[in-house]
């Protein structure tokens, strides 16, 4: 979107005080002694997962899927393709997934079924960084939120838009 004005929607400041007041609920949660398995979606989750990493206090696995509902495109295709669902064996295992953001809810949906049905692990919970409600498509909501979102086309901290912008320290959005 060169053709229009990046804005800065959340600083990096904020946004990594409110990642790390997130996992102090994640930990309440789970408490510090039980081993949790951390699954990050790939590309979008990358900086967040790492962010939300650093400040779990458990016992750590960390893995990493690959799924896409988008393309290049900057609304769901309505199809998830499974690019990489290779995983450790998780019965019986406490499985955190991570993920950028939750719109339609089209690609949680998948993996969480996935998760429960297929690796039957134990306990399956979901960290978003931020929660679109309104373009929600599934009745699925995250267990564990950062920010709730509008509207917008978000760039930045992995969130991308073709490819571009992962790298930003911010949240930025369009105007």
């Amino acid at each position: 979107m060169p053709d229009k004005e990046l804005k800065i929607l959340i600083d990096e400041q904020t946004l990594c005080a409110r990642i790390k007041e997130l996992a102090q609920d994640i930990n309440a949660y789970y408490g510090e002694k039980d081993e949790l398995t951390v699954v990050c979606v790939l590309k979008g989750a990358v900086m967040f997962f790492c962010e939300l990493s650093k400040h779990l206090k458990m016992p750590l696995r960390m893995e990493f899927v690959s799924l896409s509902s988008y393309g290049d495109a900057q609304k769901s295709s309505g199809r998830v393709s499974a690019l990489n669902l290779s995983l450790p064996p998780l019965e019986n295992k406490n499985v955190l997934v991570v993920e950028d953001i939750m719109d339609t809810g089209l690609t949680l949906n998948f993996l969480l079924d996935f998760m429960r049905s297929k690796c039957k692990a134990k306990d399956v919970k979901l960290a978003v960084m931020f929660d679109k409600k309104c373009a929600r498509k599934f009745p699925l909501k995250p267990d564990f939120s950062a920010f709730d979102i509008d509207d917008k086309f978000i760039v930045g901290f992995g969130l991308d838009y073709m490819e571009l912008q992962r790298n930003l320290p911010y949240i930025g959005y369009y105007e």
